[in-house]
């Protein structure tokens, strides 16, 4: 990977653009033809939600119109009558020319006699899935990204970096606090301030905030964090998507496994060997995730509460070379001795992808002046209350550029920031512990009262673990601590407790989020998006 700079010595810039992933990465590439760009990353560069994304980007064939159509219609009936259907319009319409630049600017995707090989997922009516490389999309998208985007003179990266506050002047967003993410005895270090002209959150989602969850490490809802901090409003917190097939096997990593198995074949089955997903879905193991999921979980709890594992099966599978297909799966389970056409692979549920976030307008605006939203970390309502599958890459590069219109065409002015940042104490190593372990309770309420199964009495239980994490860090923080792993423990907090309202207020069951005491859908009370903002309460607004 490209090297950069820890921290960049500069005080100001036109765009400052936080997360490295598709989203972040699209909109940086069309903001330096404007200005200068900081693009600020956690870890290295790569190290994002799209890095790890196996399945594919999905997306019609360029001037396709019956297939444009129904990629609207699949999108729109996954989400189970949330989709914001401009939002989604946009997104097939804009996405064969998003996809086409991105392969004028080196990406590769496989192909076979110079013909795109196009495969099915789950609740896609025809295969339209784009892979690289068998099962690293995601990776492949970044590679060739961050080459593009390294390459020109405007942008600036800024690795191994925080942004720990967005800075307000007169209700307008006109810079950011940076810190080191390097800690050395717990400090983070190198702290300053930058002025800029717009902010841009594409820091992806908040998978850490559970305990079960294929998200990288970095996954720690920072930026949603920071937007509800600088007076922003969340959107549609409730639904967070389980990837149905994650492995599970004591010991080892929830590493995900792809949903392109069950489109080339796979068959789930329980612990008695029985194909089980007639009884919940027609389409079977191509069902919407949410199903899915659910389907997996239930076959997964015996009559007394006690686990049974779920498997995914593709020794029946001929005509395809797995090994060749799914190379990088085979190469982990290859770890544990199992081969995907030999062996039966243990699965279950983790916490995989977040359809709401920071409330944005189609073009990626917030609703705080001078801050904008692209990606996972945003919320246009394009997935409603389930997204469609593979349509999450396809979000990044659509809704990126978008975003980078925005944030030029409303041409804000450059505000001259104050430099000085307060000084703060070290967290010893006892602190550190003490934080690990409210991090630990936190994220294991929040996948026990906060995961594929809701009640009211779940749900408060979760909010009484929130409570009590967010005090204990609140402690640290009034002793004038901070770290980089407080700072993450504040923001899978903040995160939970919008999760946790959000999911409490809906009184239904519908896409991702379901209720066992309100078990049904309800359109009359709740076809509509929560909005959340930082003092907790949960209002809900008309499609």
């Amino acid at each position: 990977m490209i090297a950069s700079k820890v921290m960049v010595p500069v005080s100001s810039v036109d765009f400052l653009v936080m997360g490295a992933g598709v989203a972040g990465l699209r909109a940086a590439i069309d903001l330096a033809d404007h200005g200068e760009v900081l693009v600020i990353t956690k870890e290295s560069l790569g190290e994002s939600n799209t890095h790890y994304a196996q399945g594919g980007i999905a997306v019609a064939a360029q001037d396709d119109q019956a297939d444009i159509k129904l990629h609207l219609e699949d999108t729109l009936s996954a989400g189970d009558g949330l989709v914001f259907e401009p939002a989604a319009r946009a997104l097939v319409s804009e996405g064969p020319e998003r996809v086409a630049e991105l392969i004028e600017w080196g990406a590769h995707f496989d192909s076979e006699a110079g013909r795109l090989l196009r495969t099915r997922e789950g609740a896609h009516s025809l295969p339209r899935i784009l892979h690289a490389n068998g099962d690293a999309t995601g990776a492949e998208i970044s590679r060739s990204l961050v080459a593009y985007a390294h390459a020109h003179p405007r942008i600036q990266f800024a690795e191994w970096t925080m942004v720990t506050k967005l800075l307000v002047e007169d209700g307008r967003v006109v810079g950011a606090e940076l810190a080191s993410a390097k800690a050395e005895g717990g400090e983070s270090r190198d702290r300053k301030r930058i002025g800029a002209r717009a902010v841009l959150i594409a820091s992806g989602g908040a998978g850490q905030v559970y305990s079960d969850t294929t998200n990288p490490e970095v996954a720690t809802g920072d930026g949603l964090a920071l937007a509800l901090e600088a007076g922003a409003q969340l959107a549609d917190m409730e639904f967070y998507q389980f990837h149905p097939t994650a492995f599970s096997l004591a010991g080892a990593p929830r590493f995900l496994i792809s949903e392109a198995l069950r489109g080339e074949g796979a068959n789930l089955r329980n612990d008695r060997g029985e194909r089980f997903m007639e009884r919940y879905h027609p389409l079977l193991e191509l069902a919407p995730r949410d199903v899915v999921a659910r389907a997996i979980t239930r076959e997964g709890l015996g009559e007394r509460g006690e686990a049974r594992t779920v498997y995914l099966d593709m020794r029946h599978v001929e005509g395809v070379d797995l090994r060749l297909r799914f190379p990088g799966i085979s190469r982990f389970l290859e770890r544990y001795s199992l081969e995907l056409s030999r062996d039966l692979i243990p699965v279950r549920p983790a916490a995989h992808y977040l359809m709401g976030g920071i409330r944005t307008d189609l073009m990626g605006r917030t609703t705080v002046r001078g801050l904008y939203a692209a990606g996972e970390a945003a919320c246009t309502g394009v997935h409603g209350a389930n997204r469609l599958a593979s349509n999450s890459l396809l979000e990044g590069l659509v809704f990126g550029a978008r975003a980078a219109e925005a944030m030029i065409g409303d041409s804000l002015e450059l505000v001259t920031v104050d430099g000085g940042v307060s000084e703060t104490l070290t967290l010893d190593a006892g602190d550190e512990a003490l934080v690990a372990d409210h991090v630990g309770a936190l994220r294991r309420a929040m996948w026990a009262d906060g995961g594929l199964l809701r009640s009211a009495s779940s749900l408060e239980r979760g909010l009484l673990a929130q409570a009590e994490c967010a005090a204990g860090i609140e402690r640290f923080e009034q002793q004038g601590k901070s770290s980089r792993a407080l700072f993450e423990a504040r923001s899978r907090a903040r995160v939970a407790r919008a999760i946790l309202c959000s999911a409490l207020a809906r009184e239904e069951s519908r896409g991702a989020h379901f209720r066992s005491d309100f078990s049904r859908r309800d359109d009359e009370r709740f076809q509509k998006h929560s909005i959340y903002t930082a003092d907790g309460i949960v209002t809900f607004e008309a499609l």
